[in-house]
C-alpha cells in the first residue's frame, strides 16, 4: 500500500477508577492514537502507549508525537510502496523509539488486514477464537478495600489476578489475598521496584503458590534477574527487560526468566512480537500479552495477538468498562461469562472508531499528508 496520510490526536482519558503501581497513581490516561490512509482511502487505526511522563519507558506523548511528525512520517511517505514486513526495515535508521514506531506499524497492520478483508488476527496467524483474560489490580488504599476489589472481579469471571506490589505493600498484603483466596491463579508485578538486596521479599513470596513474579528487578537487567530466578522455585516474568526478539533470546540464555510478557508498544509492533512469540513456543517459555490500559483501539490489537497459539497464561486485557466509563470503539470490548473475550470476525482489529468522540477527546489533533513531505 501506499500511504497518503497519518493523522494524529493526542486525547486524554479519565479512568473508570484510579490506578496505581509502584511508578506513582492514574486517575487520566493521556495517549497518541494514530490513524493510516492508503491511496485507495482504506483506514488503519493504531494507538501510542508511550504515558505522560517517562516512568514505564522514556518515551513520553510529546517525544513520541515529535518523532512520529519529524521521522517516521518522512521515511514512511518516501516509500512509494510499504506493508507490515517491510515498514520495520523503514524505520530501523531510527533508534529506540519503539512505542512510536509500532503505533505506525500497527496502523498499517489493521489497513492491511481490512486490504485483505480479514481479521487481523488472521494474518498475524492467530488461531483462537476466544482468549484468556486476566484483571491487573493497583495498589489500593488498604488490604479490606483490595479484598472486596478482587472478590467482584472474580464475580465478573476473571480467570488471573495480578496484583501490583511495591516496597510496603507486598508479602503481607499477598499473604492476607492468598489466605482470603487459596485456590486462584494469582501473580505479582513490581514494575521494576525492588533490588537483590529485597531477596527476603521474594523468598516469602515464593511460599505462596504464585503464578508468577513480574519484573522484580531493574527495568533494564537481565543479570541479577537470572540470579533471582536461580534461587526461586516461582516462575520470574519479564516485561520492561524485554525491548525486542533478543533480548527474549538472551533472557532465556542466562536463565533471567521462565516467562515472557509481550506488550507490542513496548518492543517495537506486532512483527517484533511475532518473532518473541515464536521464539518462546521454540524454547519452552510461557508467554502471555501485557497491556498499557489501552483504550479499546489498542485493546483490539492486544486480543488479535492474544490469539495466537503459543499463548499459555492468561492475558492483561480486560473488558472496556474495567478502565473506562466509555470506551471510544463500539461495540466496547466485553468480558464472557467464562472469563473470555472474543477474537473478532471482522476484518482489521474488528471494531468501529467512535470518531466524534475521539475528536471530542483530543486535546490536539494534526493531519500529516505525503504531499507536504514530498
Amino acid at each position: 500500500m501506499e500511504i497518503e496520510s497519518i493523522e494524529l490526536y493526542h486525547i486524554r482519558m479519565k479512568l473508570a477508577h484510579p490506578f496505581e503501581t509502584s511508578f506513582g497513581r492514574q486517575v487520566y490516561r493521556s495517549c497518541i492514537l494514530v490513524k493510516v490512509e492508503d491511496e485507495s482511502g482504506v483506514e488503519g487505526w493504531a494507538e501510542c502507549v508511550a504515558g505522560r511522563g517517562p516512568w514505564y519507558s522514556y518515551e513520553t506523548v510529546e517525544t513520541a508525537w515529535h518523532i512520529i511528525r519529524d521521522f517516521i512520517a518522512p521515511l514512511v511517505f518516501k516509500e512509494k510502496q510499504v506493508n507490515p514486513l517491510t515498514v520495520n526495515r523503514v524505520l530501523s535508521k531510527i533508534r529506540g523509539h519503539n512505542m512510536a514506531k509500532a503505533s505506525v506499524e500497527m496502523a498499517i497492520w489493521d489497513a492491511e488486514a481490512k486490504i485483505r478483508k480479514q481479521p487481523l488476527s488472521v494474518i498475524l496467524g492467530g488461531e483462537k477464537e476466544k482468549i484468556e483474560s486476566g484483571v491487573s489490580i493497583g495498589i489500593q488504599k488498604d488490604i479490606d478495600y483490595l479484598l472486596k476489589r478482587i472478590s467482584m472481579f472474580l464475580d465478573q469471571g476473571y480467570r488471573r489476578i495480578k496484583l501490583k506490589i511495591k516496597p510496603g505493600w507486598d508479602v503481607e498484603v499477598v499473604k492476607r489475598v492468598r489466605k482470603e483466596y487459596p485456590d486462584i491463579r494469582i501473580q505479582v508485578d513490581a514494575n521494576a521496584a525492588y533490588t537483590l538486596r529485597d531477596l527476603r521479599v521474594f523468598l516469602e513470596l515464593d511460599k505462596l503458590d504464585l503464578l508468577m513474579i513480574e519484573q522484580p528487578l531493574g527495568y533494564d537487567d537481565l543479570i541479577y534477574h537470572s540470579k533471582l530466578q536461580s534461587m526461586l522455585k516461582t516462575p520470574l516474568c519479564l516485561d520492561e527487560s524485554i525491548k525486542s526478539p533478543e533480548d527474549a533470546v538472551k533472557a532465556n540464555l542466562l536463565g533471567s526468566c521462565r516467562i515472557i510478557n509481550i506488550k507490542p508498544g513496548r518492543v517495537g509492533g506486532h512483527r517484533a512480537s511475532l518473532m518473541i512469540h515464536d521464539y518462546c513456543t521454540l524454547a519452552g517459555l510461557g508467554v502471555w500479552i501485557g497491556g498499557m490500559l489501552e483504550t479499546g483501539i489498542g485493546r483490539g490489537h492486544l486480543v488479535a495477538l492474544a490469539s495466537l497459539p503459543g499463548i499459555n497464561y492468561p492475558n492483561d486485557i480486560s473488558a472496556s468498562d474495567r478502565y473506562y466509563e466509555e470506551d471510544i470503539v463500539e461495540p466496547p470490548w466485553t468480558l464472557n461469562p467464562d472469563g473470555t473475550i472474543s477474537v473478532p470476525n471482522k476484518p482489521g482489529i474488528g471494531i468501529k472508531v467512535k470518531t466524534d468522540l475521539v475528536e471530542e477527546l483530543a486535546l490536539k489533533k494534526t493531519v500529516l499528508r505525503k504531499s507536504d513531505y514530498t
